[in-house]
């Protein structure tokens, strides 16, 4: 074999090895590609064992444990504050900030039984992903079509009373890097009303010190979720649900805010109770808002 020839074919063995442990940039697209494969596999490999059940909240037993070792392979640490406010057999709603595509990490970390994520419509449509998820109960919304969502936000109401279903949101309705919270949208909060059940938030503390898609960066890290006391929803109705969503949204912003400027703080067991609305249940079921639903991206 020629010798340059050789050389060539050593180098191109040799380069990626070199960019992976010397580029920043070739670093990230190499995580952030596996990661993504690794979800496809996963689904892949999953999708017709759970197909011999059907669909069914049970099957995100299967989609957890699929993700799970990802935490390993990236050298991620997750601390869980507070799940025991989750230990509760009646349905309920969590809300949930949303920052990247690790969020899956965290979300598997915590998720108790019978719970299922809304997500997007469009995700439906990505192929075993999609298929596994709608085999796992996933609730899927039409962010373009406020009045589908909102109908199916109706339905979802009746569906977590019957079912004892929880249900995750994102109400940001889309990742955020950001130093704060997008405003939220308010289908969680309609939801948890009309069903007249608890809401639960969950705040992820940031990914900065190991994860950014701006900077490109993603290395090994450990970052914290806290479960915050519930937050009860009887008696309330749609009337009172503008300052319900904007007052849990400040008590979330300043956890988050707090988290950020002191990530390796001992958190106390209980923090404060969300102020009281001072509501009394109504009759008013019509919902006006346009684009209300939280749903990840």
């Amino acid at each position: 074999m020629d010798v340059a020839l050789l050389h060539g074919l050593l180098l191109l063995l040799i380069l990626p090895v070199l960019l992976y442990r010397y580029c920043a940039t070739f670093h990230y697209f190499c995580k952030v590609t596996f990661f993504n494969l690794w979800v496809l596999a996963m689904a892949t490999l999953l999708s017709p064992f759970a197909a011999i059940r059907g669909r069914c909240v049970e099957n995100m037993k299967l989609l957890c444990a699929a993700i799970r070792p990802l935490k390993h392979l990236y050298g991620i640490k997750i601390e869980v504050l507070g799940a025991e406010h989750l230990n509760l057999k009646e349905p309920y709603v969590i809300v949930c900030n949303h920052q990247a595509s690790l969020d899956l990490m965290g979300m598997v970390e915590v998720i108790p039984k019978r719970c299922v994520p809304i997500a997007k419509k469009e995700l439906l449509y990505m192929g075993t992903v999609g298929w596994a998820c709608w085999l796992s109960g996933i609730i899927f919304i039409d962010r373009q079509r406020t009045g589908d969502a909102i109908d199916v936000i109706s339905q979802t109401a009746e569906t977590i009373r019957r079912e004892n279903l929880r249900v995750w949101i994102f109400p940001e309705g889309t990742r955020n890097q950001s130093r704060s919270m997008l405003p939220f949208k308010r289908g969680a909060f309609h939801l948890a009303v009309q069903a007249q059940v608890p809401i639960f938030p969950i705040v992820i503390s940031p990914y900065w010190d190991f994860f950014s898609s701006k900077e490109k960066k993603f290395t090994p890290g450990t970052f914290t979720i806290r479960v915050l006391p519930r937050i009860e929803t009887r008696g309330l109705s749609p009337k009172d649900v503008p300052e319900l969503t904007e007052t849990v949204r400040k008590t979330m912003v300043d956890v988050f805010s707090e988290m950020s400027s002191n990530p390796c703080r001992d958190w106390p067991a209980e923090l404060p109770l969300l102020p009281s609305t001072g509501a009394t249940k109504g009759t008013d079921g019509v919902w006006h808002d346009e684009d209300t639903t939280g749903t990840s991206d």
